[in-house]
């Protein structure tokens, strides 16, 4: 039987839910409008690549065998999560996009995904659940891989204009701030979410 639906639907599971990355697309969506969210995703989703290329080659499991990696990885992760907050609840009203303000580009996406302990679990998860090739391990990794990431891109997309969709919807500047003290709130509940 082939694996490929499975593999994409739980796939698309993972990388759809609510987490680091998407929660931050949606935010930034949110406060700075899809055009201006483009290179953070762009970052987020080419950072996703090296995760996956990471996962899919067996380095990840070395790298953490290192004790404190790990550890290490979560607070990175958390404490630019904090920050990413503190940019989109202080960014302009969602009403005022023409507003001066940078949104975060596309290097801080690439260390968003790179410091996102989701990624690495949702890529382990179906790299090493699923064969889609039985008999070719290279060519099954290059696929789940492949597929995995075009599922990022799609999901990535639909998160930035899902925050951007809610944006538009607010006229008013004050609910505008409370959008974006909502949006940052999410991802402190993210970062809240790893310790507990």
């Amino acid at each position: 039987m082939d694996a490929t639906p499975l593999f994409l639907l739980t796939s698309l599971a993972l990388v759809g839910s609510p987490g680091p990355n998407t929660m931050s697309l949606t935010a930034i969506g949110g406060a700075y409008g899809t055009r201006r969210g483009v290179p953070y995703m762009i970052g987020l989703d080419l950072g996703m690549v090296a995760v996956v290329a990471l996962v899919a080659s067996g380095l990840w499991a070395a790298i953490l065998a290192f004790p404190g990696i790990a550890p290490t990885v979560t607070v990175a992760a958390s404490l630019y999560l904090l920050y990413l907050a503190y940019r989109i609840a202080t960014a302009p009203p969602v009403s005022n996009r023409e507003a001066p303000g940078r949104a975060p580009g596309f290097w801080p996406g690439v260390l968003l995904s790179l410091t996102n302990p989701k990624a690495y679990v949702a890529v382990a998860a179906v790299v090493s659940r699923f064969t889609l090739l039985p008999g070719r391990p290279v060519a099954d990794e290059l696929l789940k891989g492949g597929l995995f990431l075009a599922l990022v891109v799609i999901v990535n997309v639909a998160w930035l204009a899902a925050g951007s969709l809610i944006a538009r919807v607010v006229t008013d500047p004050k609910v505008g701030r409370w959008v974006n003290l909502g949006f940052a709130g999410v991802l402190v509940l993210s970062v809240l979410a790893a310790f507990l």
